[in-house]
């Protein structure tokens, strides 16, 4: 039986600009931090359950309310970069979403940071506003807020 997505995970080219943006920027929580070398017990475990060759990898798990999110930031294998501007209609990966309250503030807060959004917030229906924006690697982040009625 499946019970829940335990977490979501992002590679990224620069953990440090990463965690500026979701630690600094949307509120998530480290709750740990760890580095595989190359040639460690939990590379070479890495290494299996990935399919990849020679990792050395950092790994953050983040946490946001009941959500965890992971971020990995690979020196080895040599990783490919992401095209930053990635359609959402692209196979894999589409967003993660997160649930907000007062969109217009999170809006204007986080475009003031630098966030690129798609769009302003839309009202969809009478019971919903989202928005869809981009992290620092260019994966979308949707802004989505329940309305009350």
């Amino acid at each position: 039986m499946i019970n829940r997505i335990q977490h979501a995970a992002i590679s990224t080219g620069d953990m440090a600009r990463a965690l500026e943006f979701y630690r600094g920027l949307l509120g998530f929580t480290v709750i740990s931090d760890a580095t595989w070398e190359r040639g460690s017990e939990a590379a070479a475990n890495a290494q299996q359950i990935m399919e990849l060759e020679e990792v050395s990898v950092r790994a953050v798990m983040l946490s946001l309310g009941d959500t965890l999110l992971e971020l990995f930031e690979f020196d080895a294998p040599t990783p490919t970069p992401a095209q930053p501007g990635r359609p959402v209609c692209d196979h894999g990966f589409t967003h993660i979403c997160l649930d907000v309250t007062d969109m217009a503030a999170e809006y204007e807060r986080l475009s003031e940071a630098g966030m690129r959004f798609h769009c302003p917030p839309m009202q969809l229906g009478r019971s919903t506003k989202v928005t869809y924006g981009r992290d620092p690697d260019g994966n979308v982040i949707e802004l989505y807020e329940r309305l009350k009625r």
